[in-house]
């Protein structure tokens, strides 16, 4: 195989988890050479302006996806939670890894715990769906708007006198920050803030029409991690998701079979609803799940 080239955002996570996949690719297919083509998103450049904003999924992953089209890159290195619920035309997701950990994790700058916030504390995060979680833990909490790389955030939270921030543990875990962590913290569990549909795992995309790159890459492919996942997708899909509305969802694996977790929260209501169920086989159940969620918002409002 020719020297193949790899696109991903230039930031340092990003970085990060393209080397991770590329020890991934290496272990599987050792005589590849990889080209690393780093670029610059609208969603990397617009850090004063909250994403709900400015476009929402796809702010980071747009100008990758174009490169791929042009065939500039041969595959694309993504956080699959970053990716719209529907696909690019003339693009597909060869390989979805085994997914790392899918939870939040609460970065406090003084205290221990949620208990020991001061009374208003003020949280950091851009995202609709931990805001709405965060004031669920805690009715007080005042929400400020962050956004930036996981450095750039910790500084923030310093310089602007914030309480706590809220990031991504996987993030956390693939730039070991919790070998040395400079802050006290907690991991939220999936009851306190159910995660953002496809959180903590990564998705190799390519051209749908490169039948080699798709046989070469699906050599990493985790065949669990994309079962859940696509339920996932299939449930943001359903509700036209968006950075503008609070959604998350969460399937794992359990010894009774599968359990599959749905928030979605409504501004104009200024409320949160979550479902939850158990099943056998979770083919389907995140549609189920969205629909259910839509209906209940749907009686609330009448």
């Amino acid at each position: 195989m020719k020297t193949v080239r790899v696109g991903t955002r230039n930031s340092p996570l990003a970085m990060k988890q393209t080397m991770i996949v590329l020890e991934l690719l290496k272990a599987v297919q050792k005589d590849v050479t990889f080209e690393i083509v780093p670029m610059t998103t609208k969603g990397d450049q617009l850090l004063s302006v909250s994403l709900s904003k400015i476009g929402g999924k796809g702010l980071f992953v747009n100008e990758v996806e174009q490169a791929l089209l042009l065939g500039a890159i041969d595959f694309a290195v993504h956080s699959l939670k970053d990716m719209p619920a529907n696909m690019v035309d003339g693009l597909t997701l060869a390989a979805l890894p085994k997914r790392s950990d899918p939870t939040d994790c609460l970065i406090f700058r003084e205290v221990d715990t949620v208990d020991q916030l001061p009374y208003g504390a003020k949280i950091g995060t851009s995202s609709l769906r931990r805001e709405f979680q965060m004031k669920e833990l805690r009715e007080d909490i005042q929400v400020e708007s962050i956004r930036g790389n996981v450095g750039t955030r910790l500084k923030r939270m310093e310089e602007e006198k914030l309480d706590a921030i809220v990031l991504a543990t996987a993030g956390l875990k693939r730039l070991n920050w919790f070998e040395e962590p400079s802050y006290p913290y907690i991991h939220l569990t999936c009851e306190q803030c159910i995660p953002a549909v496809g959180q903590g795992a990564l998705a190799l995309e390519c051209r749908s029409d490169d039948l080699e790159m798709i046989a070469f890459l699906g050599q990493v492919d985790d065949s669990l991690t994309r079962k859940l996942v696509m339920e996932e997708r299939a449930f943001l899909a359903e509700l036209n998701g968006n950075c503008d509305i609070p959604i998350g969802a969460y399937a794992e694996k359990t010894n009774q079979g599968y359990q599959f977790s749905g928030f979605l929260g409504d501004k104009e209501l200024e409320r949160s609803f979550t479902e939850m169920t158990t099943v056998e086989e979770v083919t389907g159940v995140g549609q189920t799940m969205a629909k259910r969620l839509l209906e209940k918002i749907n009686q609330a409002k009448k």
